[in-house]
């Protein structure tokens, strides 16, 4: 399994695609930018199979309808947010001045607890790990060693709380309990800046002590 990281957007948002060895792909988080999304694609010669997302704020999401459409593939999100995609009080779209409201049409399947899934020839178990949001969750790829974690953990940090649904205490406990545990050299695949390990963050993350 192969990944490529994508900063998109006016807030560097990371994308991903994920692709295996017969270039059937996931797109997870196309939060902005569709050309470059496209273009990789275009580029490996990838087959999308579907769009993933670690949650429902609109950094994550401005480019999830021409991507669905363009490829007529599903969206999967938490069921936790099935509201957030078409309400930009809860996306956050809203709440800042030079952004215009994000709406996007609602998901195709909802995520609904822990477990292993495959889609399109691709499998992963997924996290569910809330906290930054509350249907926030985490797709982890233990063969290839490494997790794509949206928002719940960066490189020297954790995901802000003070956003609609947000709870530190809850968010520390995803964190301990479902990424803390993982192997040392595991990519951690954050929504923004760059990738880390979960040994390096055990051992300099200041949030974590």
């Amino acid at each position: 399994m192969e990944w490529i990281q994508l900063p998109l957007g006016p807030l560097q948002t990371n994308a991903y695609i994920v692709y295996n060895d017969e270039r059937s792909c996931l797109i997870i988080d196309p939060g902005e930018e569709e050309h470059k999304i496209r273009q990789f694609i275009r580029k490996k010669g990838l087959q999308p199979k579907a769009i993933l997302l670690t949650h429902a704020h609109f950094d994550h999401i401005g480019a999830v309808d021409p991507i669905r459409e363009g490829y007529s593939i599903p969206v999967y999100l938490h069921r936790a947010e099935k509201k957030w995609l078409s309400n930009p009080s809860l996306n956050g779209s809203s709440n800042y001045e030079g952004i215009q409201p994000i709406i996007v049409n609602q998901a195709d399947q909802l995520f609904t607890k822990d477990g292993q899934l495959s889609i399109g020839g691709i499998s992963f178990y997924l996290y569910e790990t809330p906290g930054h949001s509350p249907g926030g969750v985490s797709f982890y790829f233990k063969e290839d060693g490494f997790i794509i974690v949206g928002d719940t953990l960066f490189e020297g940090g954790i995901g802000r709380t003070d956003l609609p649904g947000g709870q530190e205490e809850q968010l520390l406990k995803s964190i301990h309990n479902k990424l803390l545990i993982l192997p040392k050299d595991t990519y951690v695949l954050p929504g923004h800046d760059g990738v880390t390990t979960i040994g390096q963050e055990l051992d300099h993350n200041p949030f974590l002590k």
